[in-house]
């Protein structure tokens, strides 16, 4: 836990970082978890918590049933994402009925914030103290989707807190241990610097927004391949060439080596007369008579 320091000895305080896997003890008895495990166990919890109000929502058919079932879905402690719920064909049946605010409470926990519910509090319904602790951890999870050096004096605004120790102890408690977010707390510079936050439903705008995004990935996608496509085929045209005049080449070595070989043959057996022709005359020249000279007069 982190320790809130006197204001004389604050000033040399040093960033903290909270532990990733805080010593907080684990109902289920397995050993905990950290880093990306940490997040895959999470998305995998989640998709169960949906899975289990999905099935109960279509066993459902009255609307104070279905009103009660997102009242709890709502304060369910490891939920965190409500849009599969919204578009679940049961809930649709609390439309026009009395229990018709039940859908702006879910709609308000997909995509809403804290600030969201106090500026439009006439039009819905009072919260349990469960649904705002949890619509306060949804609103740090939207300010971190934005920017990772959260400051205090903003989370204090945005969270209704009135003072910094009931923030530090909701963001370690109710965020950390949740996992949720992983960060340190800076009481030097007064801000919570975010290292990993939880995604939160996309709205529909932010969905058309990412499709749109990835539809332009897909044509650049489309553009360079095309092009890689031509290169390969440029590559293996000029390959070809290069493979045909290396034969050519080759041809041309072999037939200048035949053409050296039979002048050399040729011209080793003109040698060999030569040679041969030498030696007779040599001979015919010592066994002729030498003609004695005569003294001079």
């Amino acid at each position: 836990m982190l320790q809130i320091l006197p204001r004389e000895r604050r000033r040399k305080a040093k960033p903290q970082e909270a532990p990733a896997n805080p010593a907080k003890p684990n109902p289920s008895g397995s050993p905990p978890l950290v880093g990306g495990a940490m997040a895959m166990d999470a998305e995998r919890r989640q998709a169960e918590l949906i899975g289990q109000f999905s099935a109960q929502a279509a066993a459902l058919s009255s609307a104070p049933q279905l009103a009660a079932l997102v009242l709890e879905a709502t304060s369910h402690p490891a939920l965190f994402a409500f849009s599969e719920l919204l578009t679940l064909p049961a809930l649709s049946k609390l439309a026009g009925t009395q229990y018709a605010s039940s859908l702006d409470v879910l709609r308000l926990f997909a995509y809403g914030t804290l600030k969201d519910y106090k500026s439009n509090s006439g039009s819905l319904p009072a919260l349990l103290p469960d649904q705002i602790r949890k619509l306060k951890q949804l609103s740090v999870l939207t300010l971190a989707e934005s920017t990772k050096i959260l400051p205090y004096d903003q989370l204090m605004q945005e969270l209704h807190v009135s003072n910094v120790r009931e923030l530090e102890d909701f963001l370690i408690n109710e965020c950390m241990y949740s996992g949720i977010v992983r960060g340190k707390l800076d009481q030097l510079r007064r801000c919570f610097e975010v290292q990993f936050a939880a995604g939160r439903d996309l709205t529909p705008d932010q969905l058309n927004n990412m499709i749109d995004t990835l539809s332009d990935w897909l044509g650049t996608s489309d553009s360079l391949l095309h092009q890689i496509q031509e290169k390969i085929k440029w590559a293996d045209t000029m390959s070809e060439v290069n493979k045909k005049h290396q034969k050519e080449f080759e041809d041309r070595v072999e037939e200048a080596k035949k053409s050296i070989k039979a002048d050399i043959d040729i011209r080793g057996h003109d040698d060999f007369l030569s040679e041969s022709g030498g030696i007779m005359d040599f001979e015919e020249d010592r066994i002729r008579p030498k003609r004695r000279r005569q003294p001079p007069a």
